[in-house]
């Protein structure tokens, strides 16, 4: 049978109560599974941990061992409840030996056995209670006499003499039993708070932990796609590598083949050149006029071709087509492939930018969401005042949000059958007119698609971009100072479409064109631009 202080020994340093599933660390202190868990979780941010008895510090999470021992020791021992031979109080007149007392008298100071009960006064003086070891705890300091009473004015036990002629006279007192009755009962209220509260406490710790694994999840997803991307742009540039070679090694064999007949052709014509000049030098050299003479004039010695030689064999001034001629129209193809795909990889900030439509801007065809996100076009016109903020030939709005600085970026969903633009603009460009569209000026710039045809545009001059645009999810992404303003398609891997480059001289709008179907901002991320 376990003894109160062995009991004792049996409570958990965090939670006071008794040991549930304990488990030791390698410095040997036992807590309970759950509590020393909750200890720990609260340590993994810092760095190191350390345990909460001996304070002894471990760079890793430590590993919780279970204590077989200990876990037995308790479905030995707590089995059974404590029982009234366990509160190691003995009887105080069995002097020969240690009998356990059922009774304390506080008149008499004295703990009681069965046998000794029996015998002992029973005058009202003589006031009995639990056995006790600090029996003094138990009467008034001043009168000496038992605590049978509670104060509600001072909130302080105290005996009769107190309450009937001491400083308590006259307050409100209650039955010790009554009064601690009352007290339990908001305790309990207490208790049942503090539980409500802790389960709550629990669920969020289950949702931070559930945030956090996904958390993990995605990073390693995201990793798994970035080393996917890297490996793959590696490849591609050692491929590109090895193209741009062979072509180079082939087009200098090419050259060098041709550059050699040419200097073939010019030696067999520099032998014939010096034939004809030492039979010119023999002539000069002969004494005989006649001889002179008869020979054909010095001009027939010439090659009668001499002066369209060249043509054929290219001539002293014919540049040979060299290397630094290069036909680089394979390696461009190639390399513009890869340039798509580094320039998707930017940075536009953590998160996307918190773009809301403004309905003072929006055309009376266009219907605008309460939550300001989606814009839909309509055959009824939507009775909204004409004012000169509002789109009067086009159906088109503006964000309420300007942006003059920074780099930011959001996302648009559109109808897959629709046609629309999307883009960014002045405030002051034309709300009415043949050149007030998205693109169609100098103070916007934009991107539309139309009967499966793309394109991107700033004022009137038109780029039809070279992809077909096949996902219904579009990023335009904002570099302020940098004078950028890109556009991305939302399809795995992402792909860049186009990049505008100015100088922006004013506060910028998100722009928004709907010719049929509507276009709604993205609030949820897209595939990743990474860093």
């Amino acid at each position: 049978m376990a003894s109160a202080a062995l009991r004792g020994e049996l409570d958990c340093s965090i939670c006071l109560i008794t040991y549930t599933d304990p488990v030791m660390l390698r410095c040997g202190h036992n807590f309970c599974r759950l509590c020393i868990g909750r200890v720990l979780d609260t340590q993994d941010g810092a760095g190191v941990y350390s345990c909460p008895e001996c304070r002894e510090e471990y760079q890793e999470r430590p590993a919780l061992m279970r204590c077989v021992a200990l876990c037995k020791l308790l479905e030995n021992l707590l089995l059974t409840p404590p029982t009234p031979t366990e509160t190691g109080i003995c009887c105080t007149y069995c002097i020969h030996s240690p009998v356990p007392a059922v009774k304390s008298c506080l008149h008499c100071e004295a703990s009681l056995c069965d046998e000794h009960l029996r015998a002992h006064s029973k005058s009202p003086e003589h006031v009995l209670s639990e056995p006790s070891t600090s029996l003094e705890k138990r009467k008034c300091s001043v009168h000496k006499e038992p605590l049978k009473y509670y104060c509600m004015k001072d909130a302080i036990c105290i005996c009769v003499s107190c309450s009937l002629a001491g400083e308590h006279r006259g307050h409100q007192v209650e039955m010790l039993y009554e009064a601690s009755e009352k007290k339990k009962k908001k305790l309990r209220n207490v208790l049942q708070k503090l539980m409500t509260r802790r389960k709550d406490t629990e669920e969020r710790v289950r949702s931070v932990e559930e945030r956090r694994r996904k958390a993990q999840e995605k990073a390693a997803g995201e990793a798994v796609k970035v080393t996917a991307l890297f490996t793959d742009i590696r490849r591609r540039l050692d491929d590109l590598e090895k193209r741009v070679l062979s072509e180079i090694s082939r087009q200098e064999k090419e050259e060098s083949l041709s550059l050699s007949a040419l200097i073939q052709q010019l030696e067999i014509k520099k032998d014939e050149l010096s034939r004809k000049m030492r039979h010119i030098e023999e002539l000069c050299n002969m004494a005989d006029p006649l001889t002179v003479l008869q020979e054909p004039d010095t001009g027939d010695l010439c090659d009668p071709e001499e002066g369209e030689g060249d043509e054929d064999t290219g001539g002293h001034d014919r540049q040979p087509h060299g290397v630094d001629d290069l036909d680089v129209a394979v390696i461009s193809d190639t390399f513009r492939t890869l340039c798509d795909i580094i320039s998707g990889i930017r940075v536009y900030g953590e998160g996307p930018a918190d773009i809301l439509l403004d309905v003072n801007t929006a055309h009376n065809n266009l219907l605008i969401s309460d939550d300001l996100k989606t814009a839909t076009k309509t055959v009824e016109k939507q009775n909204r005042p004409e004012t000169a903020e509002r789109f009067q030939n086009y159906y088109q709005v503006m964000s309420s949000r300007r942006f003059s600085s920074g780099r930011h970026y959001w996302d648009v969903e559109i109808s897959r059958s629709g046609s629309w633009r999307v883009g960014m603009c002045y405030p002051s460009i034309d709300r009415s007119g043949g050149h007030a569209r998205i693109g169609d000026n100098k103070k916007s710039w934009g991107m539309w698609k139309c009967n499966n045809k793309s394109s991107v545009t700033h004022d009137r001059k038109e780029i039809r971009l070279p992809h077909q645009i096949s996902s219904n999810r579009v990023r335009i992404c904002l570099d302020y100072e940098a004078g950028q303003l890109s556009f991305y398609e939302l399809c795995d891997p992402i792909r860049h479409l186009h990049t505008f480059t100015a100088t922006f001289t004013g506060p910028l709008h998100a722009a928004f064109g709907v010719w049929d179907g509507c276009i709604k901002i993205s609030g949820e991320r897209a595939p990743s631009i990474i860093t």
